[in-house]
């Protein structure tokens, strides 16, 4: 009976070595994708919801340089469209100066200095 017990007690070892190592797995792998995917989905929104924003603030402004100014008469009428532009690439440029990459997917540092 002792070489039964010694077998049985082999397995429950080998049994619990697995369920330990599908749990370690289960936690290293799921946690963190479910994180990434909720990080992923909220930027999504964000972004497409800024930029639809933006582009309806652009078209107010082209909108009432058109409309309420008179300086843009004639053949001056292009120019709301050059200065809309203008700033819907400066407003591209200022964005994409604030990306950077090396931040990206890292945890933010909190520093008690």
């Amino acid at each position: 009976m002792r070489v039964a017990d010694r077998v049985r007690r082999e397995r429950a070892g080998v049994s619990d070595v697995v369920d330990v190592v599908k749990e370690y797995a289960r936690q290293e792998t799921l946690g963190p994708l479910s994180g990434a995917g909720r990080w992923l989905a909220l930027g999504s929104i964000g972004s497409v919801l800024l930029g639809l924003g933006s582009i309806f603030v652009l078209l107010g402004s082209l909108r009432l340089l058109q409309t309420e100014t008179t300086a843009f008469d004639g053949a001056w009428s292009f120019v709301p469209y050059l200065v809309v532009l203008a700033v819907a690439i400066g407003l591209t440029v200022a964005t994409l100066a604030r990306v950077k990459k090396a931040t990206l997917g890292k945890e933010p540092r909190h520093d008690s200095k």
